[in-house]
Order: structure tokens, then sequence, then C-alpha cells
């Protein structure tokens, strides 16, 4: 586990940048973890994300806003999700913005469903600047102080380390699960 630390810490910057463009919430909890254990700075790793968050998604609505007809081949399996971004931005609004930080499969759909609407382009500049900043503190703090139980967790999982890959194929399954039943037609 000394050596995971190690090698994350010495390219985690970078990961974390990368990694946050599209999301980022993995990268940053584990930012926060090695921030905990002193491999890396909490409040760069929140920096770092932010920046990258806040880019990722202006560069998505330019995406729905300037190749509409591009964009629409590959989001063609999507459709009934991009339809419910849609329906949430109209009966949100601003709130969306703020909230699809937080839902995985809505973080990238919800920026293009938002250019492609005639939303205006300032508002959501400012919307997008202010929720993103408030998801990497929230997302940062959290792998701080969830930091003692994580290295807690890992060490004492280090004899069961068959089970991890199946906790995380039973989370990424229930979230499709989830996003498929809500976007199915009735």
């Amino acid at each position: 586990m000394e050596d995971i630390f190690a090698s994350l810490s010495t390219y985690g910057y970078i990961i974390l940048f990368l990694y946050s463009l599209g999301g980022g919430f993995v990268a940053l909890i584990a930012a926060g973890v090695l921030s905990y254990v002193g491999s890396m700075d909490l409040t760069l790793s929140i920096l770092i994300a932010f920046i990258a968050n806040f880019l990722g998604d202006m560069g998505l609505f330019y995406m729905g806003r300037y190749s509409k007809g591009d964009i629409h081949n590959y989001l063609r399996k999507h459709r009934r999700k991009l339809a419910f971004s849609h329906l949430l931005i109209k009966k949100h609004g601003y709130k969306v913005i703020f909230f699809q930080k937080f839902v995985y499969g809505l973080k990238t759909l919800v920026p293009i469903a938002i250019g492609v609407t005639k939303y205006d382009f300032r508002q959501f500049t400012i919307f997008n600047l202010i929720s993103s900043f408030i998801w990497a503190i929230i997302i940062g703090v959290i792998g701080y102080i969830g930091g003692e139980a994580v290295v807690g967790i890992f060490s004492s999982a280090s004899d069961y380390s068959y089970l991890f890959p199946v906790f995380l194929l039973t989370i990424i399954l229930s979230t499709i699960f989830y996003l498929n039943k809500v976007t199915a037609k009735k």
C-alpha cells in the first residue's frame, strides 16, 4: 500500500487535473486521503480539481453549443438521458448546474444539454464557476476527513483484496441501473 501512495503522490496532481476534467470524484477523494497521509497538499488539490472541473464543463458546454451536429451521433444512445437533462434544466434551472456535479452520469450530459439550449453563456459560466468551487471544497474535505477511515479500511482489506472489484462493480452497476430506470419509457 505504501508503494501505491508513493506513486500516486508522484503523479497525483496531473492525474487529478486530467480526471477532474470529466468528473473527478474518485481522484479528488484520493487526493484528500493522500493529503491526510501527508503525500499531497489539500489546498492545492482542491484548487486543481476546481479549475479542471470548471474547464471540463465549459468545454462540454461549447461542444453542445457549437458542435450540435457532430455530437448528436455520439449521444444517440443517450437520447433519453439527454431529454431527462433538458427536463431537469427546465424544471430547476441553474440549480441543476450545481447538483449535476454530484450525480454520476449527468455530469457529462447536463453541460452538453445546456449548451444545446439557448441558456445564457454568462449565466452558465458564473453558476459553473461557483458550483465547481463548492464541489471541489466539499469532495476534497470529505476525502481528507475520511482519510483515517480509508487508510484503516485499506490496511485491513489487504487480506480480502478480491472483494474490492466486486464492491466497485456493484456501485457501477447500481448507478447504471438507477439512471436507466429514471430515463426509461413509462
